[in-house]
């Protein structure tokens, strides 16, 4: 089985095909933009998708229509009935509900106690300023609640009242606090410890990063010659782990993905965690990066890209054998590599878990503030993932 039938098959399990009459269905993209369309012209299926209208040549969708269709025709025109049936994942209802209903009580709980790993300034003169815990715990729990600093003035009296904070921060205090400098490597390192309870769970890891929004546009002029106005982004790096998703290390700046890979998987290594695999796409394949990982005990499962030939002008010497070595494991054994490969996937799930539950929108406006309140969203995903992995009593 080639990876385009593979990958047809996995559709067949998990998408919607729609069968819109006799000869031709709609299959959803991979990428969740989009759909193509396949049609049976006697017994050959044609899709019109790019890879299909570059090749000639079965497709993913194709093939995902094959089993979804029940139905194949050999090259001598005999009809063959297959059975595929669509995986159904259980859940426990019973505790999801219940970690639901106390997800909010759990999160404000043990964010007090991440808190408490900041230490506060001591004053000898002057009026002391807001404390920096209950600063940092206020900021943290509007990120998680997504109000307005008015609206969200409710959730923090009732911080107060279960004695979480000492005093309820003003809303200007906040403001400040978000744009400070200082703020930002405290929430790097918070992100960091309060990874540190699933440390015996995961040991495999993906790499991967994607862009916020903000509530800023590009230039006008832009548009007026032709471009289109957008949003401007922040960019998030990050590894997690495949099992939990838990966010052991990020790096929040727009540069290129590779030069981030090595102090994220430092990073996560210096933690204390064990790193056996770590897995991420094409951008981030190269000699340095499938070094960086072997030096930390582990084993990268990075794709090859398609002008690689292993042996570059920077593949050279004892620091080039990891790479032809894994650039023949994925030219001769390529299914068993990609099976390691596709636990990748589980990054874009940690994505899809922050944005879909904290949103994907910075309403910072200005660097520093997007920087923290990005970083920000990671400590609420990671205190979420933790306290869902305790146990129910």
């Amino acid at each position: 089985m080639d990876k385009r039938e593979m990958k047809g098959k996995q559709i067949a399990q998990m998408c919607q095909i729609v069968k819109k009459d006799a000869n031709s269905w709609v299959v959803p993209s991979q990428s969740g933009h989009g759909s193509y369309k396949v049609m049976l012209y006697g017994t050959d299926y044609k899709c019109n998708c790019p890879d299909y209208e570059l090749r000639q040549q079965p497709c993913k969708h194709v093939y995902a229509v094959i089993s979804f269709n029940l139905k194949w025709f050999d090259r001598h025109g005999n009809e063959t009935e297959i059975t595929i049936k669509k995986k159904v994942y259980s859940q426990d209802w019973h505790n999801y509900n219940i970690n639901q209903e106390q997800e909010k009580s759990k999160f404000m709980e043990l964010l007090q106690d991440l808190c408490q790993e900041v230490s506060e300034p001591v004053y000898t003169f002057g009026r002391p300023k807001a404390s920096i815990r209950d600063l940092l715990f206020a900021s943290a729990l509007k990120v998680y609640s997504q109000f307005s600093l008015r609206r969200f003035k409710t959730d923090l009296q009732v911080a107060k009242d279960k004695g979480l904070v000492e005093q309820i921060p003003s809303r200007s205090a906040m403001s400040n606090f978000m744009q400070s400098e200082a703020l930002t490597p405290i929430l790097s390192k918070l992100v960091q410890i309060s990874s540190l309870p699933l440390r015996s769970v995961e040991d495999k890891f993906a790499v991967d990063s994607s862009g916020f929004r903000t509530t800023k546009f590009t230039e006008y002029c832009k548009e007026k010659h032709g471009t289109k106005q957008e949003h401007e982004w922040v960019k998030l790096h990050l590894i997690t782990g495949v099992k939990t998703n838990i966010i052991t290390a990020v790096e929040v700046n727009m540069g290129g993905d590779s030069p981030q890979f090595i102090p994220l998987v430092n990073a996560t290594f210096d933690a204390g965690f064990i790193m056996n695999e770590v897995s991420a796409d094409k951008a981030y394949s190269s000699v340095d990066n499938y070094n960086a990982v072997q030096a930390v005990n582990g084993q990268a499962y990075i794709p090859f890209k398609s002008n690689t030939s292993g042996t570059s002008s920077r593949s050279k010497g004892n620091r080039a054998r990891l790479w032809r070595r894994m650039f023949l494991y994925y030219q001769l054994k390529q299914d068993e590599f990609m099976q390691h490969y596709h636990l990748r996937s589980n990054v874009e799930t940690t994505f899809f878990m922050m944005k879909a539950k904290f949103g994907d929108l910075i309403r910072s406006k200005t660097e520093r503030a997007q920087v923290n309140e990005l970083l920000l969203k990671v400590l609420c995903h990671n205190i979420v993932v933790v306290g869902n992995e305790v146990k129910t009593i």
